[in-house]
């Protein structure tokens, strides 16, 4: 038996805000497929096809309840698990701000190695990491 994991979900306040967002990462559409109200859109960064990203909109099949907890809770940036992976974590730092990235931690040594903190437009924070095996470069 084979299995490995291909999406992971992210939950977003506007699909295509979210979209935009990670368009300026790099990453491609991998699928965008609409069912009546309900949006299946995935992305994928160029480097790893094989996993992509579903950014979800808190709604359908949730209830209007759990719907709007989701959404708070994703506002407060407490929903995203997402570490992206470089070798030079103060140059990809450098160029995502330069394309309007908002940095909540600023990329610096760290003792498991170099670290930046940024947010999406939905709230969600993710972490930047250049693992201490990858000596930072200056």
């Amino acid at each position: 038996m084979s299995l490995k994991i291909g999406y992971t979900t992210l939950w977003v306040r506007d699909q295509d805000e979210a979209l935009s967002f990670f368009e300026k990462l790099g990453f491609e559409v991998r699928e965008d497929l609409k069912h009546g109200d309900y949006r299946w859109l995935a992305v994928a960064s160029t480097e790893q096809p094989d996993l992509a990203i579903t950014l979800a909109r808190p709604g359908y099949p949730m209830d209007e309840a759990t719907s709007q907890a989701v959404a708070s809770t994703v506002a407060k940036g407490m929903l995203s698990t997402l570490v992206f992976t470089t070798d030079d974590c103060l140059a990809t730092a450098a160029a995502l701000k330069a394309k309007g990235i908002e940095f909540t931690r600023d990329a610096g040594e760290r003792g498991y190695g170099v670290d930046a903190a940024f947010r999406d437009p939905s709230g969600n924070e993710f972490r930047l990491l250049q693992a201490a095996s990858q000596p930072a470069r200056s």
